[in-house]
């Protein structure tokens, strides 16, 4: 593997992380008691970094799996998916609270929008 192809999933992995722990921040002050991490920075960047790993390994997965439910929802069903993962990563690390699969669900739909405008915005330059 060439160190370039390496440079790009670290990349890669960096700003899924840096978009992950963004989108729960945001989603945290927008819903308002659904989402508790504490007010601390260190929880809201570890999570960042779980639901990255969780985007990364798990989606994939749960995307192929849920093949027949895409086609039938028209790819609705990914914000279903988002909201598996948010709330796999709330489980997997207990500092951060999502209170209900809705509010995860929530979540993992602003977490989307933060990473399409990273998107947009990075894809302009």
């Amino acid at each position: 593997m060439s160190t370039g192809h390496q440079k790009g999933i670290l990349y890669s992995l960096l700003l899924r992380w840096l978009v992950s722990s963004l989108g729960l921040w945001i989603a945290a002050g927008l819903l308002n008691g659904a989402i508790d991490f504490q007010q601390q920075l260190g929880v809201i960047i570890i999570a960042g970094a779980i639901l990255a790993v969780l985007n990364a390994v798990i989606r994939p997965i749960l995307v192929i799996i849920s093949v027949p439910a895409l086609v039938l929802t028209l790819g609705l069903f990914m914000i279903i998916i988002n909201g598996i993962t948010v709330y796999l990563a709330a489980l997997l690390y207990d500092p951060l609270h999502i209170y209900g699969f809705g509010a995860a669900v929530l979540t993992g739909l602003i977490i989307g929008l933060v990473n399409y405008l990273m998107t947009a915005i990075l894809e302009r330059r």
